[in-house]
């Protein structure tokens, strides 16, 4: 699978999907390990300690303290991680409607992480841009 680098291509291609779960992003001090039996989605090292995505009931029965829920979108699209822009036509498409976007990039797609309440809303405005787009 070949990844696309022309924004204008990767807009109009990607497909948005909401997942059903809701997420929560999680940090654990330096030198902490993964807790036993939490599976992260995606995890992010930072000097102030490691940041875990995780289902919000996972984080809730390990007891760990978590930002508010959100949703996730994967863009279906296999953009290049050198591709200019789409964080920021996603970003953009979004704040006109007041929804903070939380994108990460990983090898195949992006993701973008959006308040538990905006999720449908937010999918929606995002396939009115790959609309557009074409």
């Amino acid at each position: 699978m070949s990844s696309k680098t022309d924004l204008g291509d990767i807009l109009a291609n990607m497909q948005p999907e909401l997942h059903d779960e809701s997420y929560v992003f999680v940090t654990l001090p330096p030198g902490t390990p993964i807790p036993a039996g939490i599976e992260p989605l995606g995890t992010f090292r930072e000097k102030e300690g490691l940041t875990l995505i995780v289902e919000k009931e996972v984080a809730n029965q390990a007891k760990l303290a978590a930002s508010k829920p959100m949703r996730a979108i994967t863009l279906n699209v296999h953009s290049s991680l050198e591709a200019v822009g789409l964080t920021a036509a996603i970003a953009s498409a979004l704040t006109v409607h007041g929804i903070s976007a939380n994108v990460v990039a990983a090898y195949y797609h992006d993701h973008v992480f959006v308040g538990a309440k905006d999720g449908e809303r937010a999918r929606e405005i995002l396939e009115n841009l790959a609309r557009r787009s074409r």
